[in-house]
């Protein structure tokens, strides 16, 4: 079993590989919506394009790269079962995934993650195994586990082909909306934001890439910043999804390489912005699914005239968490 990030760089993945993970998640995952809203563009004056990957399977774009991965493993790998670690929204991904290709699923999810997401997983049929974040390493509990049984580990970003089945959601982005200008893309541990950079630098040419992550979570942009792979501790911070403390060699590679900029928001912010897409959208949209437009809406990229494409990540967020978070005034 090989560590989140002990995978060899030479592995990297291309537009290629892009392209194939199109191929093969097709009839499988939803080709998601692209909405847009007078209201956003008049707040920012750019025309923004929102990718709403909250109404994907799960309920998040994760179920791309899952379902890609296990449908990239031979019919033995399958039989004997993979194994993942997860917060929840790749959790349910790799257990909805797993069952519709037939192997079994075993993942790793922290104590602390929302309910919603640890019954959904289960409800899709895996092993749940729970953990404490904050004082236990889920790579070595993780390899206790996979080993004896033989599991194939599939990472939340930190893999070829879950890199690739996330850049499929950029790649519809710029079929529908045509090219754009700036993409800003919701960051946790990379893998979508790398996905998502080799789909825009081959679909439309020029386009700038940005992250944005946390605040509290800022390994990231630290780590675009001094050019090497940052750790952190485990961020405290509404958007559980993005709670990773280091982005993965695989991600950083490309990245580094891709991305113009990563900004980071604070939780105020995409408190705010989980608002407007209810009131102002009609959708329901969880706090890590906010990164993005949370710092397009609070003027932090400059799309003023520009074509602008805004990830949506997912939408799975308690209802009794999302009443308390948006209660109060616009």
């Amino acid at each position: 079993m090989r560590g989140e990030h002990g995978a060899a760089a030479e592995g990297l993945p291309t537009y290629a590989d892009v392209a194939r993970a199109a191929e093969r998640i097709a009839g499988a995952a939803h080709r998601t919506p692209v909405l847009t809203s007078r209201t956003a563009d008049a707040r920012t004056g750019g025309k923004l394009f929102f990718k709403a990957e909250n109404l994907q399977r799960v309920g998040a774009f994760k179920f791309r790269g899952a379902y890609n991965a296990i449908s990239a493993l031979t019919e033995a790998e399958r039989a004997r079962g993979v194994l993942t670690f997860s917060s929840g929204n790749h959790a349910q991904a790799i257990a909805l995934a797993s069952r519709l290709l037939g192997a079994p699923a075993t993942i790793i999810m922290p104590a602390d993650a929302p309910a919603a997401k640890i019954a959904a997983t289960r409800g899709y049929g895996a092993e749940v195994v729970l953990y404490d974040r904050y004082t236990q390493d889920r790579e070595a509990l993780g390899r206790s586990i996979a080993e004896p049984r033989g599991l194939t580990l599939i990472p939340p970003f930190n893999h070829p082909d879950v890199i690739a089945g996330q850049g499929t959601l950029a790649q519809e982005l710029i079929e529908t909306a045509g090219p754009l200008d700036v993409l800003v893309v919701c960051l946790g541990g990379g893998g979508m934001l790398a996905g998502c950079a080799l789909a825009a630098a081959a679909l439309s040419p020029g386009c700038r890439v940005i992250g944005v992550e946390p605040e509290a979570g800022n390994d990231g942009q630290r780590s675009f910043r001094e050019g090497r792979v940052v750790t952190i501790p485990v961020p405290r911070t509404i958007a559980d999804g993005a709670q990773s403390t280091a982005l993965g060699d695989l991600t950083f590679a490309i990245i580094r390489d891709r991305v113009a900029d990563i900004l980071t928001v604070t939780d105020a912010q995409l408190v705010e912005t989980m608002r407007f897409f209810a009131s102002r959208m009609k959708i329901l949209v969880e706090p890590t699914g906010c990164l993005a437009a949370a710092a397009v809406l609070h003027g932090l990229v400059d799309v003023t005239d520009k074509r602008v494409g805004v990830v949506i990540s997912g939408g799975n967020v308690d209802l009794a968490t999302f009443a308390r978070l948006t209660a109060g005034d616009e």
